[in-house]
C-alpha cells in the first residue's frame, strides 16, 4: 500500500472519522458490567430462630438442589426470621438455566414449616448505583416517608432516570392488638379475629353476567387499605342486629413495622434515595438530571425537612476519565517528543500519528466484545499508549534509515517494511499472545479487569494494520522538495542531535559491548546473580503481596455489634460516642471544610446480623483535593478519639470501606459439625491473630445469640386436649402476632399483624401469664400447661458444602503483611487446632482466596503464553535454541518490574501480577528484532562475533526508542498521586518498569547469550 497513498488515506479516515463517531455513542459506565455467577434462594420464616430454620429451611434445599448440573458451590446462612442459599455456577455454565433448574426444585420441596413463606429464587446481579440521596428533618417518620415517596415518583416521572429505590426506612404495617382481657370477655382468640378479618377484607371478581344491554361485571369490593377501615369491621354480630366492632376491643396502629431499624443523618430522621444507572443510561446524564431536580427541591422543601447529596459516583467517574485523559495526553507528549529527538519530525509525527488512529478505530470494534468506556477499558488505552507505538517506530526507524542511505521516498518505504514486516508481526503476536492469560482470570477480579486485554489485543491488532499499510504511504508519498524554514531548522537540530547520538552508540556502547562479549561468561553470571537476588528477596516475604491496593473512600465508616440481643438503647448510647468523635476531629480541622455530613444506621448488617444490637456510621468527607484531612488520618484520630468501649462484640473502622481492597485482609473459615467446637476453634485462633502487632479488628466469627425460652407441653396440658401445634400457634400469634394480610397500597406492600398490645408482651411474666385456650373452650396459664427451659440461641449458622463454619477475620496494616502472619498460623496453631478438635477443618476465603485463584490462574497462564511465544518465535526463526536466547529478556523483565515497585513503595499485587504476565510478552520485541537483524548479518557473511555486534550497534536506536516512548507513556500514571489511579498503578509499575529494565538486557545480555550458544555449538565433538 506505500505506493497506494489513497487507499491508506481512506482506511485511515474510516479508523478516525469511524472510531469518534462511534466513541460519542458507546455506553459509558463507572466500572464495567458482568454477571455474577451466583443464584440466591431466600426463604423468610418470621418468629424462627437460626436453628429453626436450619433444619426447616436449609437443610431441605441444600438436599434437593444439590444433584443439579452446573455447581460449583453451595452456601447457606440461617438468622433470625430466614433462611438465605447461596449457589455458585461453575465456570462458563448457563446461569439462566441453572436458576430455572433450581427453582422447578425448590418448588417441589413440601417439608416446609406451614409459618414459612414462598421461597425466592433470583440471579445475583451487578446494580450499578449513581447517586445517593439523604431526606432528613426533624418531622414525624409519616411525613418523611410521604415526601421521600413523592420525590421518588418525580426522578422516574424524568426519561433520563429509570430505577430508584428507598432505604433507611420501615416497612409498612398496620398492628391490631387486642388485650386479652378482651378477648376473654368475648371468648376469642387471636386467631379467630384474624380469620374474621381475612373473610371480611376481601376484593374478589365474580365474573360477569350477559343481558342485552351489555356484559354487566359482578365484585365484591370489602377491600380495605388503611387502619380506619379495618377498625370498622365487624367481630361479633348478634341476632337482634347489635355488632362489636374491631375498634370496640382493639388499637388498630396504621404505621410501620416493628422493628428496632432507623436512620439519622446530622442527628436528625432520614431516609435515603438511591438512584441506579441502567442499560444505555451514562452517569453524568443520570446525575445531571437528579441535581436538576435536587436544585428545585431545595426551593419547595417543607420547612424543617432538608435534602443533602451523601455521594455522587458520577463525580468518581468524571475524575477517573480526566486523570486518564490528562495522563493518557503527557504520555503522548512525551511519546512525541522522544520519537522527535530521535527521528526526524515528519516521521515523528506520523508514527505518533498511530496511537489516535489504532484508539480510535479499536473504538469501532468494543462493543461487539461487550465492552463500554469504563475505567478499565479507559486504563488499557493508557497502557497500550507507549507500547501500541513499537511496531510503528520499528518500521519508521528502518524507513529512516533508508532513507539515510539515500533511496528515495518510496523505495525507502518499500524495503524499510518488507526487511521489519516479519519480525514486526510476530513481535504485535507475542503481545497478544501474553495478554490474553488476563481473559481467564476466575471470579470477581478477573470479570473485572477482563476489558484490559481485550481493548490492548484489539488496538494491538489496529496498529499493525496501521503500521505495515498506513504508515509506510504517508512515509513513501512524500515530495523531493526541501522542507520550509520552519521544518528545516528542526530537521537540522535533529540531526545534530541523531548524528551526535550515533556516534555516542559507536564510541561508547560499542566498545563496552565488546568487553562484554568478550568476558560474556562473567557478564551472564553477574546478570544471573542479580536475577536469583531479586527473586530470593521475593520469596523471603520481605516484599508482601495482596490482593489489591486499598483505596480511601471519600467517607470514613464505623460499625458496631453489641452482644446479640442488646438493647436500642445500649446501641444509641454508642452511637452518639462515635459521632461525638466525629464531631470533634471535624470541628478542631475545618468544620464543614472536613466533613459534609454523618449518616447512621441503627439496625444494619454487620457481620452477617442486624437488629437493636447493631449500628454503621459513615463520616461524609468533601472532596479529596478539598479537605484538609485525608480519610486514612481521619479514621486514625477517630479510632484514637473513641478508644476502647466496653462490652461490645465488634468495632470495625474503614477508610476504604467498598472499595476493591476493602474486606478483610485476613479471612480464615473453620469447619465442623459442632458449632461448640466451633466457637471454641474461633476464639483460641483469634486469640493467636492477637499476638501480632500489625493485625486489629479481629473477629472471632461467633457472637453468643439471643436468650432463648424453649417449653415442651406438659401432662396436664395434653389432658386436656392441647396439642405442641396448638401451644406453639397460640404463643406466636401473641408475642410476634397472626399475619392476616399482606396487599399493596400503591408502591408499598402492606402487612395487617394481629398480636397483643406491647405492654403485654414485655416481659417473662407476661409469658408465664399467657393464658391459653383449650379445644373445649378452658383456659390455663401458659406455666401450667408447659415446663419452660432457659438457653441462647445462635445468632447465625452458616454453612459451606454441606458443614457448619465460622470465618475469624482480622484487618493487617498494611494488608501486604498478610504472607507472613499466615505462614506463622500454617506452621503452629493452624495445625495445632486440628490436632486439639477432631474433625475441624480450615480454608483461606476472602481476600486470601481470590489472591490464590487469581495467582494460580496466572501462573497456568504464564506457562501456556510462554509455550505459544517459543513456537512464535521458533517458526521464523527455524531454529530450537534461538527463540530461547529471545525469551532470556523475559526473568529479567520481572526483575525489572519488582525493582519498580520497590523504587516507588509500592507491594506486589494481583495488578502488578497482570503487568507482568502482560510485560512477557512486550519485553521478547527488542530481543526478536535484534536476533533477526544479526541473522540478516551472517546471512550477508559477517563472522558471528560482528554480526551480533553490528545488530546491536544499528538496532540500538529503535530498541531504545521502544522501551523508552513505553515507559514515557505509563510514566504519568506511575507518578499520578490521586486516590483514583492508585489500584491501577502497580500494573503499569510492572510494565514500565520490567520494559525499562529489559532494555538492559537486550542490549548487553542477549548478545553474550548469543555467542555462547554458539561457543557451546563449537565444542560438541
Amino acid at each position: 500500500m506505500a505506493g497506494n497513498s489513497v487507499a491508506a488515506n481512506l482506511l485511515m479516515l474510516v479508523f478516525l472519522v469511524g472510531g469518534f463517531i462511534w466513541a460519542l455513542q458507546i455506553k459509558q459506565e463507572v466500572f464495567p458490567p458482568f454477571d455474577l455467577d451466583f443464584v440466591n434462594i431466600t426463604v423468610s420464616y418470621p418468629g424462627a430462630s437460626p436453628e429453626e430454620v436450619e433444619q426447616g429451611i436449609i437443610l431441605a434445599v441444600e438436599e434437593t438442589v444439590s444433584g443439579l448440573e452446573g455447581i460449583s458451590e453451595i452456601t447457606s446462612s440461617a438468622r433470625e426470621n430466614s433462611g438465605f442459599v447461596q449457589i455458585e455456577m461453575l465456570e462458563g455454565y448457563n446461569i439462566e438455566k441453572l436458576a430455572r433448574d433450581i427453582q422447578s426444585e425448590v418448588d417441589r420441596i413440601t417439608s416446609f414449616p406451614d409459618e414459612a413463606e414462598e421461597p425466592q429464587v433470583e440471579i445475583v446481579s451487578h446494580r450499578r448505583r449513581v447517586i445517593s440521596l439523604a431526606l432528613y428533618g426533624d418531622q414525624d417518620e409519616r411525613i418523611l416517608r410521604e415526601k421521600v415517596e413523592e420525590l421518588r415518583d418525580t426522578l422516574l416521572q424524568n426519561p433520563k432516570i429509570t430505577q430508584v429505590e428507598l432505604s433507611g426506612i420501615r416497612d409498612l404495617e398496620i398492628s391490631i392488638e387486642v388485650p386479652q382481657d378482651r378477648l376473654r370477655a368475648y371468648n376469642l382468640t387471636l386467631d379467630d379475629i384474624a380469620t374474621k378479618i381475612r373473610q371480611a377484607a376481601v376484593e374478589l371478581p365474580g365474573g360477569g353476567i350477559k343481558t342485552a344491554g351489555g356484559e354487566i361485571l359482578i365484585r365484591m369490593t370489602e377491600r380495605r387499605d388503611y387502619g380506619e377501615q379495618f377498625a370498622r369491621i365487624p367481630i361479633i354480630s348478634s341476632n337482634n342486629g347489635t355488632q362489636v366492632l374491631l375498634e370496640d376491643i382493639a388499637t388498630v396502629v396504621d404505621g410501620f413495622e416493628d422493628t428496632d431499624t432507623y436512620a439519622t443523618y446530622n442527628g436528625k430522621p432520614a431516609m435515603m434515595i438511591d438512584v441506579y444507572r441502567v442499560g444505555d443510561q451514562t452517569p453524568l446524564a443520570v446525575a445531571d438530571a437528579v441535581m436538576k431536580h435536587v436544585e428545585e427541591w431545595q426551593q419547595t422543601l417543607p420547612q424543617g425537612i432538608s435534602i443533602d447529596i451523601l455521594r455522587d459516583l458520577s463525580n468518581v467517574y468524571r475524575q477517573r476519565l480526566t486523570m486518564l485523559l490528562n495522563n493518557g495526553y503527557m504520555g503522548l507528549a512525551l511519546v512525541l517528543i522522544l520519537l522527535g529527538l530521535f527521528l526526524e519530525a515528519r516521521l515523528a509525527f506520523w508514527v505518533t500519528m498511530g496511537i489516535p488512529i489504532s484508539f480510535l478505530g479499536s473504538i469501532l470494534f468494543l462493543p461487539q466484545f461487550g465492552v463500554s468506556i469504563n475505567m478499565m477499558s479507559m486504563f488499557a488505552f493508557i497502557v497500550a499508549l507507549g507500547i501500541v507505538v513499537d511496531d510503528a517506530i520499528v518500521v519508521g526507524e528502518n524507513i529512516y534509515t533508508y532513507r539515510e542511505k539515500g533511496y528515495p521516498f518510496r523505495e525507502a518505504a518499500i524495503e524499510g517494511v518488507r526487511e521489519v514486516a516479519m519480525p514486526v508481526t510476530f513481535s504485535i503476536l507475542t503481545n497478544i499472545v501474553t495478554f490474553s492469560p488476563l481473559l481467564f482470570v476466575p471470579g470477581i477480579p478477573g470479570k473485572t479487569f477482563k476489558a484490559i486485554p481485550i481493548v490492548v489485543i484489539i488496538v494491538f491488532v489496529i496498529s499493525l494494520v496501521e503500521s505495515l499499510f498506513i504508515l509506510p504511504a504517508h512515509l513513501g508519498h512524500r515530495s523531493e522538495k526541501p522542507d520550509r524554514a520552519v521544518m528545516a531548522w528542526l530537521h537540522t537540530r535533529q540531526q545534530n542531535f541523531s548524528n551526535r547520538f550515533r556516534r555516542l552508540v559507536r564510541e561508547r556502547y560499542g566498545p563496552f559491548l565488546d568487553s562484554a562479549l568478550a568476558w560474556r561468561y562473567l557478564t551472564i553470571a553477574i546478570g544471573l546473580a542479580i536475577l536469583i537476588l531479586t527473586l530470593v528477596y521475593v520469596k523471603s516475604g520481605r516484599m508482601g503481596i495482596t490482593l489489591m491496593e486499598r483505596i480511601e473512600s471519600d467517607y470514613a465508616q464505623a460499625e458496631v455489634a453489641l452482644p446479640y440481643g442488646s438493647a436500642i438503647e445500649k446501641t444509641e448510647a454508642v452511637q452518639t460516642s462515635l459521632i461525638q468523635a466525629a464531631r470533634k476531629i471535624a470541628d478542631g480541622n475545618g468544620g464543614e471544610m472536613l466533613v459534609k455530613g454523618i449518616y447512621s444506621r441503627i439496625g444494619a448488617t454487620v457481620n452477617g446480623t442486624a437488629g437493636s444490637h447493631t449500628c454503621r456510621l459513615r463520616v461524609y468527607l468533601t472532596p479529596a483535593d478539598e479537605r484538609p484531612m485525608e480519610t486514612g488520618d481521619f479514621v486514625k484520630t477517630w479510632r484514637q478519639e473513641v478508644g476502647a468501649i466496653a462490652g461490645l462484640e465488634t468495632l470495625v473502622f474503614k477508610s476504604d470501606a467498598g472499595g476493591p481492597g476493602s474486606r478483610a485482609a485476613m479471612s480464615i473459615e473453620l469447619s465442623h459439625r459442632d458449632l461448640a467446637v466451633l466457637e471454641a476453634a474461633g476464639a483460641e485462633l483469634a486469640e493467636a491473630f492477637s499476638y501480632f502487632p500489625k493485625v486489629k479488628d479481629i473477629n472471632d466469627g461467633f457472637a453468643p445469640g439471643k436468650q432463648q425460652i424453649d417449653f415442651m407441653i406438659r401432662p396436664e396440658g395434653r389432658a386436656l386436649g392441647l396439642t405442641a401445634r396448638d401451644v406453639a400457634g397460640q404463643v406466636r400469634n401473641s408475642f410476634y402476632g397472626s399475619v392476616v394480610l399482606r396487599q399493596q397500597r400503591g408502591r408499598n406492600e402492606v402487612t395487617v399483624m394481629v398480636r397483643l398490645p406491647e405492654t403485654e408482651r414485655a416481659s417473662e411474666y407476661n409469658l408465664e401469664e399467657l393464658m391459653l385456650r383449650t379445644p373445649t373452650g378452658q383456659e390455663v396459664p401458659l406455666r401450667e400447661a408447659v415446663t419452660m427451659k432457659r438457653g441462647r440461641a445462635y445468632t447465625e449458622i452458616n454453612r459451606r458444602g454441606g458443614r457448619r463454619v465460622i470465618t475469624v477475620t482480622a484487618d493487617i496494616n498494611p494488608p501486604s503483611e498478610a504472607s507472613h502472619v499466615i505462614n506463622a498460623l500454617k506452621v503452629e496453631t493452624l495445625p495445632e487446632l486440628k490436632r486439639k478438635y477432631a474433625g475441624l477443618n480450615y480454608g483461606f476465603e476472602g481476600r486470601q482466596a481470590d489472591l490464590s485463584a487469581s495467582m494460580k490462574s496466572l501462573f497456568m497462564g504464564l506457562m501456556l503464553a510462554m509455550l505459544v511465544i517459543y513456537a512464535l518465535l521458533a517458526i521464523p526463526f527455524k531454529s530450537y535454541i534461538q527463540p530461547l536466547i529471545i525469551m532470556v529478556s523475559i526473568p529479567f523483565g520481572i526483575v525489572g518490574a519488582i525493582v519498580g515497585h520497590l523504587l516507588l513503595g509500592y507491594s506486589l499485587s494481583v495488578m502488578s501480577l497482570f503487568g507482568i504476565v502482560a510485560l512477557t510478552g512486550v519485553v521478547v520485541n527488542d530481543s526478536l528484532v535484534l536476533i533477526d537483524f544479526a541473522n540478516r548479518q551472517r546471512a550477508k557473511g559477517k563472522n558471528l562475533h560482528d554480526a551480533i555486534h553490528t545488530a546491536a550497534i544499528i538496532r540500538f536506536r529503535p530498541i531504545l526508542l521502544t522501551s523508552l516512548t513505553t515507559f514515557g507513556g505509563l510514566t504519568p500514571i506511575m507518578l499520578e498521586t490521586s486516590r483514583q489511579a492508585r489500584f491501577m498503578i502497580p500494573m503499569a509499575i510492572s510494565l514500565g518498569f520490567g520494559v525499562l529494565f529489559a532494555t538492559l538486557i537486550t542490549l548487553i545480555l542477549v548478545p553474550c547469550f548469543y555467542l555462547v550458544v554458539e561457543d557451546l555449538k563449537l565444542r560438541k565433538p
